[in-house]
């Protein structure tokens, strides 16, 4: 059974605060949970039965000639709302507030 010190030791390990007067109820909730997960240890499963993994395979493009350096710069760049000389503005979408 789950002492309210487990409970205390795990809220903790969580970064969670856990106010004193629902220690108790906590660690019912956990032996629920915990009793609920052992009932896995009952299943009776045959892994001869499972089916057999796929083979690996490689789903990336093969490697080609690089693109030479240059091409769709001035492509990419003229798509810019903003320009200063080799600085590029975009719009602001990370805030800090």
């Amino acid at each position: 059974m789950a002492s309210t010190e487990d409970v205390k030791k795990l809220a903790a390990l969580a970064r969670l605060s856990i106010a004193e007067d629902v220690l108790p109820a906590r660690a019912e909730e956990f032996d629920r949970i915990v009793t609920y997960i052992a009932q896995l240890d009952e299943l009776n499963i045959d892994v001869s039965q499972a089916p057999e993994r796929p083979l690996l395979r490689n789903v990336f493009r093969e490697d080609g000639e690089p693109t030479a350096p240059g091409t769709w710069t001035e492509k990419l760049v003229s798509m810019f709302p903003r320009r200063d000389g080799d600085h590029l503005s975009v719009k602001k979408i990370i805030s800090h507030d």
